[in-house]
């Protein structure tokens, strides 16, 4: 039994999910829905936040590359997964928010960290209105800005060459919640961290669609080179990547589990090397070759 699972098995938690897209004001919100459903442990960017303190893991804001931030976001390097469990066990919550750009994203956090996947899951249009994340989305793009989502003190401490400013803010419980929150409305101040990351500075580093082509092409010829890829399609959003694969297989594969286990292929290897999302990957089969010498 590795680590996580040895240090959490005792452990009964209740992961809840904030998902948006990227630069809609997650990290800004996260701090309402933890006061909201009395969660005291965030996890957002690498980071593990609990009660307005950095308590374990390092921020993908730090990173140099957009590439390298997706990494450190997803918990790809198994001693950040390892410090994190230890101080999950350590303090023993109860309930926890998961922050990620897609219910895969946030998934996949929880699956790595060895955490019951999420019991509910919150939208961002859900506590924002379209005018604040419009907004969220124009402090991105244009100015970098990012957030995370503990004091000013906490982030000079730990990233001083990336912090920014501060803002505190009150949130209102009934007004962002509306009739949902139930009671008495209350309020309470809450201090965020603005930072510019060097990747963010430098603009988004993306990958190829030319790229992505030729790894999914070449995961499908290790997986079986009797396959030949026909037409490759990609199409992406701002929650990741999906494929649209038609091939061509040899007379007498046995297409029952095949073409799933190609699938996830392809997904886990592109994922594994590049970081990116592979939301999804569609299979065509075109035509089954060889036989035309049955026929004869």
């Amino acid at each position: 039994m590795n680590i996580l699972s040895s240090l959490l098995k005792k452990n009964t938690v209740t992961v809840f999910a904030l998902v948006g897209e990227s630069g809609t004001g997650k990290s800004f919100k996260s701090k309402l829905v933890a006061q909201q459903y009395g969660i005291h442990a965030i996890i957002d960017d690498g980071l593990l936040i609990g009660d307005d303190k950095i308590l374990a893991g390092h921020s993908a804001k730090r990173e140099k590359t957009y590439m390298g931030a997706v990494r450190v976001a997803l918990f790809d390097d198994k001693e950040h997964r390892d410090e994190i469990a230890r101080m999950l066990h350590k303090i023993r919550v109860n309930k926890i928010l998961l922050l990620g750009t897609s219910d895969k994203m946030v998934t996949k956090i929880a699956t790595r960290l060895q955490l019951p996947p999420p019991t509910k899951i919150i939208k961002i249009e859900d506590i924002s209105s379209r005018e604040d994340i419009e907004r969220a989305i124009r402090s991105r793009q244009i100015e970098g800005k990012h957030v995370i989502p503990v004091p000013a003190l906490e982030v000079k401490r730990n990233y001083p060459q990336i912090f920014y400013d501060s803002i505190r803010v009150l949130f209102r419980k009934k007004k962002l919640f509306g009739k949902s929150a139930g009671g008495t409305e209350t309020s309470k101040p809450f201090e965020k961290s603005i930072v510019r990351p060097e990747f963010s500075k430098k603009g988004r580093i993306a990958i190829s669609e030319a790229a992505i082509t030729q790894m999914a092409m070449h995961c499908v010829a290790e997986f079986d080179p009797g396959i030949r890829v026909k037409k490759l399609t990609i199409k992406t959003d701002s929650s990741g990547y999906r494929l649209v694969i038609t091939i061509d297989v040899p007379f007498g594969t046995q297409l029952t589990g095949k073409i799933h286990n190609l699938q996830q292929y392809v997904i886990e290897n592109i994922e594994r090397f590049t970081g990116i999302l592979i939301e999804e990957v569609s299979i065509i089969i075109n035509k089954i070759t060889g036989t035309e010498n049955i026929r004869r």
